[in-house]
């Protein structure tokens, strides 16, 4: 009887087994973690490796990364591991794979991911003999294996740049498929212009004075740094896709490592986008910002927009190609029943409070599409400054007065207070937080003491309390709901063409007849009115 419940009871190893792969299975399929292990056995610091591009270059008016970039790239892999799987390395098996993958990827606080990740970055600088202000300290408590620890140091502004292009190439890799064996390295990489990411970190931490110096800011001009605690706060509210970089990397790599090679070897591993320009308002590099702040399905969108950029399909409206104007706007807008995403560039005409012929940059993304209703409307929106700092204003919760978007009606009818003509975001009507005229000639920016539907925040550097007035330069309305909302939109806009078409016909048979007609009865009466004649009943 001892003999039997001896060996109905598993050993503590097959226990932890279970309980790791339990762990494991809620953030990758087991039978994919197998595949990636079994593949990954002969070298797992170059499973865990970004595919290697000839060069990386900064996209402009970025300063170019330092010369050590590359270097420190290639040192993702074997410093991820060396940190994580070094169970593995050393004859742990699929135990200790599966050991290194939940220290990594397991669900745990976005602080402690955040910290693991500059874990990485402090232990690859220190590999590629780089300066690094991130230094990570083991506690007496920390186990064999030193996961238990405590990031310190301060991040200069040049640093801060290099995390986030490492950041960036991470989440390029998941989209860009490995080289096979003999295979040639890719072309060269444009990184992103991070610098609005950069100085939004450095205001929040007090580093640079908010609304007054962040006009000619340079990521090149050095300054005062960033402690880790004050970086992570700033992840936390504005970019929290950081924090979950290091997991989604791995999990991406492990993908890609279990993969079948036939079909690796037959893809390129160039950059779609390495040799194109921003051109448009939404730049990569403001996309890839503007996805790591999201926490829905439109940030695995804009992620794709900062890889490989936007499909020009998705530009419903440019103010610089379709013209300016309310109408014009909504003749490429209507019909759209989808997210989008409307930037707004200006400069400040003048005034007290604000810096004259200063060129900045505003965004609204909604969850719906536009409506023409004279009163505000929606459920969902954000607002954010993109240029030339970036920060993100998600709904508050307290209203509803999301869009206000409102044309001149066809019948025009007199109205005693006549609704204005425009689009509007936050506020209450006529005192909008974001007010575009009909035109899209003037841009008026509210302090947020008169909206309760977005969070606070200044939406322009040296904005004030007072309304600020602009010249609008360009606006760009892109949809983000896929192609299915497309088809919707061209269906929509056919039978809009058909109703109006009909609308214009005039039946000739009826107005033909000149016996019949008004004007001959009217030429009867003129020419002899005392005719008798006999009223038709």
């Amino acid at each position: 009887m001892g003999a039997s419940a001896s060996t109905g009871n598993p050993s503590p190893e097959a226990q932890e087994q279970r309980e790791q792969e339990a762990i494991a299975s809620a953030s990758l399929a087991l039978p994919l973690l197998r595949a990636a292990f079994s593949r990954s056995a002969g070298s797992l610091a170059e499973a865990l490796s970004p595919p290697p591009p000839a060069a990386f270059r900064s996209d402009s008016p970025s300063p170019p990364p330092p010369p050590y970039f590359h270097d420190l790239v290639a040192l993702i892999g074997p410093v991820i591991a060396s940190l994580f799987f070094s169970d593995a390395g050393n004859g742990g098996g699929w135990l200790g794979f599966l050991r290194g993958f939940n220290r990594c990827c397991a669900r745990m606080p976005a602080s402690q991911s955040l910290a693991l990740l500059l874990r990485v970055y402090a232990a690859a600088c220190a590999d590629a003999g780089v300066p690094c202000g991130v230094q990570f300290h083991c506690t007496d408590e920390g186990g064999a294996d030193g996961d238990e620890g405590k990031v310190v140091g301060e991040l200069a502004p040049g640093e801060i740049a290099v995390l986030l292009w490492m950041c960036w190439v991470m989440a390029w890799s998941g989209s860009a498929p490995r080289v096979s064996e003999g295979g040639k390295e890719g072309e060269p990489v444009v990184l992103p212009d991070v610098t609005h990411l950069v100085l939004s970190a450095l205001v929040s931490a007090g580093a640079v004075a908010d609304d007054a110096g962040v006009w000619g800011w340079e990521v090149s001009g050095g300054g005062k740094g960033v402690k880790v605690q004050e970086f992570t706060s700033w992840v936390l509210s504005t970019a929290a896709g950081l924090a979950n970089c290091l997991s989604r990397y791995v999990q991406e790599r492990f993908r890609s490592c279990a993969a079948d090679p036939v079909e690796e070897r037959s893809v390129s591993t160039g950059n779609t986008s390495s040799c194109t320009p921003d051109v448009y308002l939404l730049t990569r590099g403001r996309a890839w910002a503007i996805s790591l702040s999201l926490r829905n399905m439109l940030s695995e969108k804009f992620l794709s927009a900062s890889v490989i950029g936007m499909d020009t399909e998705d530009l419903l409206y440019r103010s610089s190609v379709h013209g300016k104007g309310l109408s014009r706007f909504w003749s490429c807008v209507e019909g759209y029943k989808g997210p989008v995403l409307i930037l707004l560039s200006a400069y400040s005409s003048g005034g007290e409070n604000v810096d004259a012929g200063r060129r900045w940059g505003i965004g609204i993304l909604t969850g719906e599409g536009l409506e023409n209703k004279d009163t505000f409307y929606g459920s969902s929106g954000f607002l954010c400054s993109t240029y030339p700092i970036f920060r993100m204003l998600p709904p508050s919760g307290k209203e509803k007065n999301f869009i206000y978007c409102h044309l001149h009606p066809q019948i025009r009818v007199y109205e005693a207070k006549p609704k204005a003509v425009g689009l509007g975001f936050g506020g209450t009507t006529g005192n909008e937080r974001i007010f575009l005229d009909e035109d899209f000639s003037k841009l008026t920016v509210r302090h947020h003491a008169v909206d309760k539907t977005y969070q606070h925040g200044s939406l322009i550097p040296n904005q004030g309390y007072l309304p600020v007035e602009a010249s609008v330069l360009d606006v760009e309305v892109w949809g983000l709901g896929g192609e299915a909302t497309r088809r919707q939109q061209d269906v929509y806009k056919k039978r809009e063409d058909i109703f109006s078409e009909q609308r214009r016909k005039v039946d000739l048979k009826t107005f033909g007849n000149w016996e019949d007609s008004p004007e001959k009865m009217m030429m009867d009466m003129v020419s002899d009115p005392n005719a008798v004649r006999r009223e038709d009943r």
